[in-house]
């Protein structure tokens, strides 16, 4: 995407003809101020995918990682199926916790209806560190029938990609097969060492439609709300 094929995001926004009943001349000169804010964050993050897509290539795994899944034992290569790049998320989920991670499952519920949608064009699994059986019963609980979910019974895969100190923890990871070869490609690396002062430790944009959604209220995402397993 080239910058100096754009307009500049103020003209676009004196261009907006948007107007709503009884709005006031000062709501409408902050509102396309606002606006002009926007066209920017979307051309902000449409760079940032375009840096992320032009990644040198990633490092090469060498391991034979094994999981546990619902059909029995699975390699990191046959959770690409047939598809060239695959998406491993990682949830809170471990053997000393009595019930999954509330912000993981937030997230992982959102995608129960979308799956179909994106393993059109890419593979897409979760794994958590807590024996296959009890994620299964954990799944059931939660209604998912789409989410394909493994155990990494082992921890070699969690301690290489999610944490060394095989915490428990999220990670979002993807990796690539190409001319048969599996290497990692992209990992979410924002944490609390990158955290801004005031907010909880964050990616961007948010994978989370949660989050979106309410930063589009007045609420906001408050500083101390945080969803639950159950209301």
């Amino acid at each position: 995407m080239s910058g100096s094929a754009l307009k500049p995001a103020a003209e676009l926004a004196r261009g907006n003809g948007v107007r709503f009943p009884n709005e006031s001349a000062e709501y409408r000169r902050a509102r396309e101020r606002l606006l002009a804010e926007e066209i920017e964050l979307r051309r902000h993050i449409e760079r940032v995918a375009e840096l992320r897509r032009a990644l040198p290539p990633g490092g090469a795994v060498t391991k034979n990682y094994v999981f546990e899944g619902e059909g029995g034992k699975a390699t990191l290569s046959d959770l690409f199926g047939n598809k060239q790049t695959l998406v491993i998320y990682s949830y809170m989920f471990g053997p000393q916790r009595e019930q999954p991670c509330p912000m993981c499952t937030s997230f992982m519920s959102t995608w129960e209806a979308k799956l179909p949608d994106v393993e059109q064009r890419i593979a897409f699994v979760f794994v958590a560190r807590s024996p296959i059986a009890r994620l299964i019963e954990a799944k059931r609980a939660r209604g998912w029938t789409r989410h394909r979910i493994y155990s990494d019974m082992s921890g070699d895969y969690t301690r290489d990609y999610v944490s060394a100190a095989d915490a428990d923890a999220p990670g979002y990871n993807v990796f690539t097969r190409r001319d048969g070869s599996i290497r990692h490609f992209w990992s979410a690396e924002m944490g609390l060492s990158t955290a801004d002062p005031g907010q909880d430790p964050r990616g961007a944009p948010d994978i989370d439609p949660l989050w979106t959604i309410l930063d589009t209220t007045p609420e906001g995402r408050g500083k101390d709300w945080y969803p639950r397993l159950g209301y």
